[in-house]
């Protein structure tokens, strides 16, 4: 391992940030699917959480795995790759590139599963919107990387 000259932005910096914020959102929805937690709102109406990313909600799992799991995973692995990028000059050299590709995935999974709340579920999960702005805000940010960059 060595250390990277090369100091991340302030963007970089952001999104390490976001993606904290992202990992507890995540958290929380992944507690509150597998029925640890009851969520703060499941009252019905557009503000159901239940009928979004509840335990029996039909489009909160992709085969077995629930949709708040994805979602810990990816901002986990956003974290983790602003962090990795202090100590290992090859993830610093991509790092451009891979915050792109990341945090664009992130932000198109979000924009379906809005699309899914808006369109086809007639409910909103404002924890789940919660995520979607976080996880937009990052992909907007690492756009500004980007732009630096070149």
């Amino acid at each position: 391992m060595t250390q990277s000259t090369n100091q991340p932005t302030i963007p970089v910096r952001l999104i390490q940030l976001l993606s904290v914020a992202g990992l507890l959102v995540a958290f929380y929805l992944w507690l509150f699917h597998e029925g640890v937690l009851i969520a703060a709102c499941s009252g019905g109406g557009w503000d159901d959480c239940g009928a979004v990313s509840g335990p029996n909600a039909p489009f909160a799992t992709i085969g077995p795995i629930s949709v708040a799991l994805l979602g810990l995973l990816g901002y986990a692995g956003i974290f983790l790759l602003t962090w990795l990028s202090d100590w290992l000059s090859p993830v610093q050299d991509n790092l451009t590139e891979l915050l792109l590709g990341l945090t664009g995935l992130g932000f198109l999974f979000s924009l379906a599963l809005t699309g899914l709340e808006a369109f086809v579920i007639h409910a909103f999960c404002r924890f789940c919107l919660i995520s979607a702005a976080i996880m937009t805000t990052m992909f907007g940010l690492a756009i500004v990387h980007w732009h630096q960059q070149r």
